[in-house]
């Protein structure tokens, strides 16, 4: 049996960042969108429209965040059937009831709300991960019995999510489970064969997209690659972008006073780094990138404190989630990357995304719970035996060594 509650007090310097991040998201989310809803009937003129339901989201992943801070982190690994099996048929649902938001059939409505079954299947595999790679040890460095089960599973829900389509997803996904069957202790010529694997794949990619044969992802590409070959329609939103950052100067317009987000697509939800850019300027956006690496550092950190392998590989996995997250949205705003419909973790307009990366921000939190009881046993354990035996004496001969 497992204990479902943990004791110790919680990483105060994550769960700060934590709720620093997400309020400031939410500010950027009302500038991004309250002059745009203010003119559009769709949102009854309401420039409030997106921060209130943001609000919302907010408070539910407040909650749902202390639920699993306060859970001991052991009791998901036992849960991880159920959890497979509950994930795998979302994914499976959504390609016959979802509905398509953007070219991509990834979201399930339940009345006045919608869910995204790739969210909640991202965390699962994480947890399955972990789970399996902690379970095997020794047994991972063999491909046949350790690392292939693990490629088959990642190679399923990656199908799933293709189908959708969600390449974006995909190569989220896979890039998270990377990093854990490496910290796992994957054989290195595995590693390395799989990495090569993956660049060629990659090239594959590149090629299949330049011959214009993914359809508006192909149109993605190639507007990445010259975003003025179109400026009207694939480039519009990577070329708005840049005039926002390059509007923003050195100091920015100031809070609600960037213009670019009227006509940038999406400012309140993939793009919102490039209003923070246009409002915050050079400076400001530096120090946001600063306080977000040291988020992600920090969750890094705690993991790998934790005593337990699971927890570890946990802890890994959700940081480096984030991380790839972050890194894709960011490249595709300042044009290092494809745009792929990623968002800004903690920061941009989403309910399933914010509520899922706060519940698996809970789960980190219960691990740093863990390390922390175990460093206050250990401090009265030393105490106890220093107040119940005497000191060993010191030989004189010693004392000066």
């Amino acid at each position: 049996m497992v204990d479902l509650k943990t004791k110790g007090r919680p990483d105060f310097l994550l769960f700060t960042l934590t709720l620093v991040l997400v309020f400031f998201g939410l500010l950027m989310i009302y500038s991004a969108s309250s002059k745009v809803t203010i003119m559009d009937s769709r949102y009854n003129y309401d420039s409030l429209y997106f921060f209130k339901k943001q609000m919302t989201w907010i408070l539910a992943g407040v909650a749902v965040m202390f639920t699993a801070m306060k859970m001991n982190y052991h009791f998901f690994r036992k849960m991880i059937v159920p959890l497979m099996l509950l994930s795998i048929t979302f994914l499976v649902l959504v390609l016959f009831i979802g509905s398509t938001i953007n070219g991509a059939q990834s979201w399930i409505n339940l009345g006045p709300m919608s869910f995204q079954p790739t969210e909640f299947a991202k965390i699962v595999v994480l947890i399955y991960l972990a789970n399996i790679i902690s379970k095997k040890e020794e047994k991972f460095l063999n491909f046949k019995v350790g690392l292939l089960p693990v490629l088959l599973v990642i190679a399923f829900y990656t199908f799933l999510i293709y189908k959708q389509p969600d390449l974006g997803a995909c190569l989220i996904l896979l890039l998270a489970s990377a990093i854990i069957i490496f910290v796992g202790g994957a054989s290195f010529k595995h590693v390395i064969t799989l990495g090569g694997i993956g660049v060629i794949g990659a090239v594959a990619i590149a090629m299949y997209f330049l011959g214009g044969q993914g359809g508006y992802r192909s149109s993605r590409f190639t507007a990445f690659l010259n975003p003025l070959g179109d400026p009207t329609n694939t480039g519009y939103q990577l070329l708005n972008s840049y005039y926002a950052l390059g509007h923003g100067g050195v100091f920015g317009t100031g809070f609600g006073d960037g213009v670019q987000k009227i006509v940038l697509p999406f400012s309140y939800n993939d793009f919102i780094l490039a209003v923070v850019g246009e409002e915050f300027g050079f400076v400001g956006i530096t120090v946001f990138l600063l306080v977000y690496f040291a988020f992600i550092l920090r969750g890094i950190q705690v993991s790998l404190r934790s005593k337990s392998n699971f927890g570890m590989l946990l802890g890994i996995g959700i940081s480096s989630l984030i991380a790839v997250q972050a890194v894709i949205n960011i490249g595709g705003v300042v044009g290092l990357m494809p745009i792929t419909g990623v968002t800004l973790p903690l920061i941009s307009y989403g309910g399933t995304s914010l509520l899922i990366t706060m519940f698996s921000l809970g789960i980190l939190l219960s691990i740093s719970r863990d390390r922390d009881k175990e460093v206050k046993e250990t401090k009265k354990t030393t105490r106890t035996k220093k107040t119940t035996q005497p000191a060993e004496r010191v030989p004189r001969i010693n004392r000066a060594y």
